[in-house]
């Protein structure tokens, strides 16, 4: 049975949340309304960078389109697959995006009998709420990395999917038999969209995305191809990705210009133990 992890802490003095009501409150009077969509909003003004942080709406919108059309499916499987090689817990998804990834592994759960209870965040409310429309077995929120809002030690598995890991707050958060698993780009991901919109292709370092204060308990490259069939797919790819931004306005013409190509999706998937 999936359900939702219900051990949620207020942003402002970390006490423990209780539901009633449809709204979250903390004994210190603070409360957090469920929104219809079914999300709860733990970021405060005060912790927020920018008026609306995160991926943008248009953003979202095209991330899923793009991942409905499950191109990215054999990464979601092999992702599926390693978080339940090992009991999971409690899980906590750091940055879900629109939930692609985090439905797959429920999905592959749900189908294998396998208990757990699921929270997921993102900075972005765009995110959250269009994840939260799409599945109630989560708790969904509106919550940032470096301030996350549950207790110590209360999570068994963490998912940071191509996102910022704040390593701090995930050694807090974990169990003492926890562990962090982390998608990440390898070498030649995406190369043949990055050949066309830039006019120099950077070779990434190849450390690792944690600091030694992490063992390394397994590594897998997930490598495929995919072949996205229109002009509408290579802009959702684009727009989708750091890129969209990072490239000149000739490379991204460049992009728009083109039909059909042919990608390599290159990943590393990690799992993370903290050192003692």
């Amino acid at each position: 049975m999936i359900q939702p992890f219900s051990q949620l802490c207020c942003p402002l003095d970390s006490a423990p949340l209780t539901l009633s009501d449809k709204t979250w409150r903390c004994e210190q009077g603070h409360s957090f309304d469920v929104a219809k969509q079914g999300y709860v909003n733990l970021l405060p003004v005060q912790n927020k960078r920018s008026k609306d942080p995160g991926d943008s709406k248009a953003m979202v919108q095209a991330r899923s389109r793009f991942l409905g059309e499950g191109f990215y499916a054999p990464l979601a499987d092999a992702l599926a697959a390693t978080v339940l090689a090992a009991p999971a817990g409690s899980l906590l998804d750091a940055g879900c995006g629109e939930g692609y990834y985090l439905r797959r592994v429920l999905d592959t759960a749900a189908s294998r009998g396998v208990e757990m209870s699921a929270a997921a965040l993102d900075i972005s409310k765009w995110a959250v709420q269009a994840a939260a429309k799409r599945d109630s077995r989560v708790s969904w929120l509106v919550a940032s990395n470096s301030s996350i809002p549950v207790p110590d030690s209360s999570i068994g598995t963490i998912l940071c999917v191509f996102g910022f890991p704040v390593e701090s707050e995930f050694k807090r958060v974990l169990s003492d038999s926890g562990r962090l698993i982390m998608v990440d780009p390898a070498p030649e991901h995406l190369a043949e969209l990055k050949q066309v919109i830039y006019d120099e292709v950077k070779e990434k370092p190849s450390n690792l995305p944690v600091s030694e204060k992490w063992q390394l308990v397994s590594e897998q490259r997930v490598t495929f191809s995919v072949t996205l069939p229109s002009r509408d797919v290579i802009h959702d790819l684009l727009a989708m990705t750091p890129h969209l931004y990072r490239a000149s306005s000739a490379g991204r013409e460049r992009a728009e210009a083109l039909t059909s190509l042919t990608v390599t999706v290159d990943v590393w998937l990690r799992v993370f133990a903290p050192n003692v």
